[in-house]
């Protein structure tokens, strides 16, 4: 037998002892990713996240959350992985698994899943995902890639360089998933459910409720939604109506429980968390770090612990916030023309100067971003309690004359904030309120201060926008910090 012969024999052995049942579905599949693998994986990876989204600081939520996680794992083909089940201090509406038994639920999502059953719909799913392996067949599928892994970033990749950050550093890692693995973890999640006397048809519900949320709602800062990491929610409801129908027939007393529901998440943040700053209209807020910084009317601002990114309306002109490091015995003018260097950008001009009473250098330079091309950059270097911040605004040349007065308010605008000023800082939350007679969803969310927009106040109570909510039901609102 020849060497290349005995290779193919061994290739061919090797795959027959990867070819394993996938606990979860039954089928028989190639598998070159053992259990302790996907456990390592998911160990490694459980770091990175607790690091970039932080734990929501709530026992009480975070014991309700687990406790229903792990009565869903137990019920699982998988119990005795190293499940973990944590609320990520994020604003964004989502939830995702990393393989070997970790799986987060943003507080954002939270105010929008209206019953127990649709949380336990959630966490199901994102059980199911594990307990399928698709992290592993994701790397079986593409080996010598990644394990099934993305990071996804903010909305404008092209700031990326400006950082010098890693892919890592800009996101979460996220499973996104096929098609069909998102119907395979619809219908684990409905089934857990079921099996924990739960109503499986919460699963179909939280898919109608996330369908409607559209990008208006706020809801997407920091990390991507569930719009973005899950496809097509409503038609996802289609397709696991079947299999919830089998579930449910035949068997009463099955669980909703809104009240538990709504004890939850009764005060929890809603938004940004003052601890990574606040976006307040246009303006940003970070009371820890003691500095305000107002973005031109109109843009779109988004807020994520690495970076604050703001987005004029209907055009690619960008501004960026961010802190840089700060090398012992440098010279501000140093440390901002070193950092821009290691970006890949040029100076054409630049001087030293003060912007309200704070060190500072202002430079124009020019380079390149991937995804945009030449561009041209107005960026401040300021000193602020022993950091440097950066705030960049940049755009193509064609269009850097007419954004630059934009981008030196805004740049002017970055000043210190007082102890009491920081004191008085704090977040909007969610309330409780019984609708009264003649109450509509925008005098409800005009009353509590505009914190909300009437649509997404009635998607969050299980509502279409153009519904009337009931007089006497109990419903979540969003009251102002």
């Amino acid at each position: 037998m020849t060497r290349n012969s005995i290779a193919a024999v061994s290739a061919v052995l090797a795959l027959l002892v990867a070819c394993a049942t996938n606990p979860a579905t039954g089928k028989r599949q190639i598998n070159l990713m053992s259990e302790a693998q996907e456990i390592a994986a998911g160990q490694e990876a459980d770091a990175q996240v607790k690091m970039e989204m932080g734990i929501y600081n709530d026992p009480n939520l975070q014991e309700y959350v687990s406790g229903i996680g792990m009565r869903l794992a137990k019920l699982s083909e998988r119990p005795n992985l190293p499940w973990h089940y944590t609320v990520v201090d994020s604003p964004a509406v989502n939830a995702f698994a990393l393989p070997g038994g970790y799986i987060y639920i943003t507080r954002g999502i939270l105010p929008f899943l209206n019953d127990e059953a649709q949380l336990a719909g959630v966490l199901g799913h994102e059980t199911g995902h594990v307990t399928a392996r698709h992290a592993a067949q994701q790397y079986t599928r593409s080996i010598g890639g990644t394990i099934g892994l993305v990071a996804l970033g903010i909305f404008v990749p092209a700031a990326r360089p400006l950082g010098q950050l890693t892919e890592q550093a800009l996101g979460v890692l996220f499973l996104k998933f096929s098609r069909e693995f998102e119907l395979q973890a619809d219908q684990l999640g409905a089934r857990y459910s079921a099996a924990g006397n739960w109503d499986p048809q919460g699963v179909p519900d939280m898919l109608a409720t996330l369908g409607r949320l559209d990008e208006a709602s706020g809801q997407t800062k920091g990390v991507p939604n569930w719009l973005e990491t899950h496809p097509e929610p409503l038609t996802r409801i289609k397709e696991i109506a079947p299999a919830v129908q089998q579930l449910k027939a035949g068997r009463t007393g099955l669980v909703r429980d809104r009240d538990a529901m709504l004890r939850a998440v009764d005060g929890i943040i809603y938004g940004d968390n003052p601890d990574q700053g606040l976006v307040r209209g246009t303006a940003f807020l970070h009371p820890v770090l003691r500095f305000r910084i107002d973005f031109p009317t109109s843009w779109d601002i988004q807020n994520s612990p690495q970076q604050v990114v703001a987005k004029a309306p209907g055009a690619e002109v960008y501004m960026l916030l961010e802190d840089v490091p700060m090398p012992r015995g440098n010279g501000i003018e140093n440390i901002a023309t070193g950092s821009m260097q290691n970006a890949g950008f040029r100076i054409a001009s630049g001087s030293r100067t003060t912007i309200n009473g704070l060190d500072a250098f202002v430079g124009l330079y020019q380079g390149q971003l991937e995804g945009v091309g030449n561009v041209t950059l107005r960026g401040a270097h300021i000193v602020h309690n022993g950091n440097v911040y950066m705030v960049a605004g940049f755009c193509a040349p064609n269009l850097f004359d007419q954004s630059d007065r934009a981008f030196l308010a805004a740049i002017r605008s970055f000043k210190p904030m007082s102890a009491a000023e920081a004191a008085a800082i704090h977040p909007n939350r969610i309330d409780i309120y019984v609708v009264r007679q003649g109450d509509s969803w925008q005098s409800i969310a005009e009353r509590t201060g505009g914190v909300i927009k009437p649509a997404t106040l009635a998607v969050m109570n299980g509502f279409e926008p153009s519904s009337q909510p009931p007089a006497g039901t109990r419903i979540k609102i969003a009251v102002g910090g």
